[in-house]
């Protein structure tokens, strides 16, 4: 199924046609009138730095240097800013790259759900509704709190020189997700295995990253896909394998409604893709008691 781009007035997360859906995204900001970029530039700079993203030279009325970079101002304030493709730190095109903080964007969060139950013919006014519309806005913050997350905040400097060679396997992580599609539950289990290359990942953050890419609206077959992805960003292995085995409550509580079904999805990469032996090994041990 295709996805629905879902547009509200605190949170948009977009991507372009060649990035990979469930990246954060800052959140839509305004900049006040006249901002100027001091005591701004140089965090926007960094994270651009940080992230290998560098702003090229921009149009406008006067160029400055920071950092050692061109930029440009105009009225106070940064314009026509090119470079910004893959910037995860500018979504809009904005100075403010600061996303609202949580308790700022339960407000209107807490209004949409007020506005929900009122939709749905129920009194939000009654005693057992009151607090409903801000208790559900902080649970669907929590839900969605990977957004907030990057892999090097998690890593942590977690990443330790060792020579080994053989599997590293840690198998039934729990994983508690979001269907993109109906804003209903999945959950299940995660088992990872990589083959380290002089480089091992503390496995505590084998988890730290489940969690990142779970709690986002998300489909199983993505999540899976990024899990690997991230483990073969932080440790350059020979290989990795992540299989999810879930249930879709949008399966267990409305449509076809199979209460026993659960969906596996697998991603190998290098060694596990191509040595048969080695993921068979792989599935032999997840399989295992």
């Amino acid at each position: 199924m295709n996805g629905t781009a879902i547009a509200t007035r605190v949170r948009t997360v977009s991507w372009q046609e060649d990035e990979e859906p469930g990246t954060p995204k800052t959140p839509r900001t305004s900049t006040t009138p006249g901002q100027t970029m001091n005591g701004n530039i140089n965090g926007h700079l960094n994270g651009h730095l940080k992230n290998g993203n560098v702003c090229e030279k921009v149009n406008g009325n006067s160029d400055e240097k920071f950092n050692g970079k061109t930029v440009t101002k105009f009225n106070g304030k940064l314009t026509n800013l090119k470079g910004h493709e893959k910037c995860m730190f500018h979504h809009d095109l904005e100075l403010d790259h600061r996303p609202p903080t949580r308790e700022a964007l339960l407000p209107d969060m807490s209004s949409s759900y007020r506005l929900l139950l009122t939709s749905l013919g129920e009194d939000p006014d009654r005693q057992g509704l009151l607090k409903t519309p801000e208790r559900a806005a902080k649970a669907m913050l929590f839900f969605t709190k990977g957004y907030d997350q990057c892999i090097e905040d998690v890593l942590n400097d977690a990443v330790f020189d060792e020579d080994h060679d053989e599997m590293v396997l840690v198998k039934d992580i729990e994983m508690f997700s979001m269907c993109e599609h109906h804003l209903v539950p999945f959950y299940g289990k995660v088992s990872i295995a990589y083959l380290p290359n002089k480089k091992i990942l503390g496995l505590s953050k084998l988890a730290r990253i489940v969690e990142i890419y779970s709690r986002r609206l998300q489909v199983q077959e993505r999540l899976t896909k990024q899990i690997a992805l991230a483990v073969t960003k932080a440790v350059e292995p020979a290989g990795v394998a992540v299989v999810v085995e879930a249930v879709h409550m949008c399966m267990v509580m409305r449509g076809v409604q199979k209460i026993n079904s659960k969906t596996m999805t697998s991603t190998m990469l290098g060694v596990f893709r191509d040595d048969p032996k080695t993921r068979e090994e792989f599935l032999n041990l997840v399989q295992s008691k």
